[in-house]
């Protein structure tokens, strides 16, 4: 009777982020009640291994002790402290410090938000007054990747570049412009890495020149791999040949981690694998494993100096009630030590078992490609596998797959166009990994029972 309650009360009051909202008023919540390590169990009791760590952010698992500590501690000491008027507390104080020493190169002040999608915000900020700074306002145009994910507030979803974020929204601005995809299974230059390579810098140099040269141009915006969008994991290389292109055009290069970030890809910056140093970075969700809210943007020494000269005495007019909540800060210290303590190299680990399973499964009928980077990977689904022809729409990937997925006891993403997504936590075990591989194929072998899957293969 509770868990009916709770589902009509949800489909009366409770506004749920990227959905139908007469759909999920037809369906009805799926109620979650607790979790433990990698798994979760619904209000039923039914239970499943969330290869997706809730919202790619769960990455020390549920249930940690040690948070939890953490967390109780710090609210009965101090629940809240402003960092407005020159006040402070002990935890945020210690997290920005660990994380700048363990960022890359001179990433060395730290600005902490609520989430990704206002760090996003924050950095399109920064940037402005960087530029202002400089003497040089009309370095105002934003570019962005296509089918990049930068936030879904205003500002950040004009620079994502996912149809869902833009209609009815009245977005992107005509600041924001986009350059095509790195996408390697799908671009038209091929799978060559160097052709790859060559054709985002040439399709960067072009925007840049359409847009007035690099006088007119403030800043790109990168993903390490691209989440939302599907998984699309750029080949070696293309991260630091584009911040070389940014640096050598003066146009800041941000980095946007907050699903990379913490442990995803293995280090704990993604941009550690091909060693750059962005000008800023912004990070969330595996900055505190998703226990409570808090997101960051990391800035160079170079920008931090710029915007601190330029302002003297004056305020910089950028701030948020939450910045640098002491319980979330808390939190934070609490999961660097898990990450620390051995997280990240049972990340890598299983990572490496997780990207071996899942191309295990290339000889099913309907897989085209498998991509990934330790724990964070993609199975992208075909109907012809040469044509790489993707499901029908009207076979509904993105629900039935969910759905089937679910009732195997696992809880992946699903995305519209016929791509599975995973991002484990780090915490899973040899087994777990092979039930969240195994339960996949069954899901494969289901679908392509659906009549109009078959009908569709070639």
């Amino acid at each position: 009777m509770l868990a009916n309650s709770l589902v009509e009360l949800d489909r009366a009051h409770l506004i749920h982020p990227v959905a139908s909202w007469r759909g999920h008023e037809a369906a009805g919540v799926r109620l979650l009640a607790s979790a433990k390590g990698a798994r979760v169990y619904d209000a039923t009791g039914h239970e499943l291994i969330d290869g997706f760590a809730g919202l790619w952010c769960v990455n020390a698992g549920y249930g940690q002790e040690s948070i939890v500590e953490a967390a109780t501690k710090q609210l009965r000491e101090l629940p809240y402290a402003t960092g407005y008027f020159g006040l402070g507390a002990e935890s945020p104080i210690r997290l920005a410090s660990r994380l700048a020493d363990a960022a890359p190169g001179n990433l060395d002040h730290v600005f902490f938000t609520l989430g990704g999608s206002d760090a996003v915000d924050s950095t399109v900020r920064f940037v402005r007054y960087y530029w202002h700074a400089r003497g040089l306002p009309g370095k105002d145009q934003f570019i962005s990747l296509e089918q990049g994910y930068h936030g879904s507030s205003t500002v950040g979803a004009g620079l994502t570049a996912l149809p869902a974020f833009h209609a009815g929204f009245g977005v992107p601005y005509d600041w924001q412009h986009k350059i095509p995809s790195h996408y390697s299974y799908r671009n038209p230059v091929g799978s060559d890495p160097t052709a790859i390579i060559e054709a985002s810098k040439a399709q960067l140099l072009a925007k840049v020149e359409e847009l007035g040269g690099a006088e007119r141009v403030a800043a790109f915006y990168a993903e390490p791999i691209q989440g939302s969008g599907g998984v699309l994991v750029p080949p070696p290389g293309w991260m630091k040949a584009m911040r070389d292109l940014c640096t050598e055009l003066d146009i800041l290069f941000i980095a946007d981690e907050v699903i990379t970030g913490f442990g995803r890809t293995g280090p704990l910056f993604a941009c550690a694998d091909e060693g750059i140093v962005p000008d800023m970075i912004t990070t969330a969700k595996g900055l505190t494993s998703g226990y409570v809210p808090m997101g960051a943007v990391f800035m160079s020494d170079p920008v931090y100096q710029t915007i601190a000269d330029a302002s003297g005495a004056a305020a910089v007019g950028h701030g948020l009630t939450y910045s640098a909540h002491p319980v979330s800060a808390a939190v934070g210290l609490a999961v660097l030590d898990l990450y620390e303590g051995g997280l990240l190299e049972n990340g890598r680990r299983m990572g490496e078992r997780l990207l071996a399973g899942l191309r295990g499964l290339s000889d099913h009928p309907l897989v085209g490609d498998v991509r990934g980077r330790c724990m964070l990977a993609a199975v992208e689904l075909v109907t012809d596998k040469a044509a790489k022809t993707p499901l029908p729409a009207a076979s509904q990937p993105a629900t039935r797959i969910f759905d089937r997925a679910w009732e195997e006891g696992l809880v992946i993403r699903a995305f519209g166009w016929g791509v599975l997504g995973y991002a484990p936590p780090l915490c899973c075990t040899e087994d777990e990994i092979d039930l969240i591989v195994a339960r996949t194929r069954t899901v494969l072998d289901r679908t392509l029972d659906d009549p109009d899957v078959r009908a569709a293969l070639r």
